[in-house]
């Protein structure tokens, strides 16, 4: 089985004049709750093999604060990320190598959340249903999925895992 992670960049400070949306720093709240994040992700152990990262500012102090991994894994930092819609996403996923078990994306909505919805099959149940409300900043989605990343598509993937910010008091217990 493969792991399929994706991460909501954590909350971003307010667009400001004069400067560009993709260089908007995390807000402390974001960095705080990215930080909290990796803490889960390390007691879980979710140590993803490889990272694929959005170029914006918010979504690299995101995987910044998610540190440190027990095991380093690979980072590509990707233009082709920030703002990408679903079907961009997916064809980036496609494009994994084989040798890759687990792929911790981090990215924007609206792209992010459709292209979970999208992979999400029908027995997905609870977490599907939350990720229908929306995908929070800082939200993290695990995903299960037996096939070769070439092969991933729509309906393809078990959503194991939505965890918010605000469920991280209940997720250590």
């Amino acid at each position: 089985m493969r792991q399929l992670l994706f991460l909501r960049h954590a909350k971003a400070a307010a667009a400001s004049p004069g400067i560009p949306d993709e260089a908007r720093p995390l807000a402390p709240r974001g960095r705080d709750d990215a930080a909290a994040i990796g803490g889960v992700m390390r007691r879980r152990g979710l140590s993803p093999d490889l990272v694929l990262v959005s170029s914006a500012r918010r979504t690299l102090e995101t995987l910044a604060a998610l540190e440190p991994w027990d095991e380093m894994p690979l980072v590509e930092t990707m233009d082709r990320l920030y703002l990408a819609d679903a079907g961009q996403i997916l064809q980036i996923l496609n494009e994994v190598s084989e040798t890759v078990r687990s792929v911790l994306v981090i990215g924007h909505n609206p792209g992010l959340h459709d292209c979970a919805l999208m992979l999400a099959d029908a027995a997905s149940g609870a977490a599907r249903a939350r990720l229908q409300e929306g995908l929070p900043t800082g939200t993290l989605l695990e995903f299960v999925y037996g096939g070769a990343w070439v092969a991933l598509g729509a309906g393809q993937a078990r959503l194991l895992r939505f965890l918010a910010p605000r469920d991280l008091a209940a997720a250590d217990q």
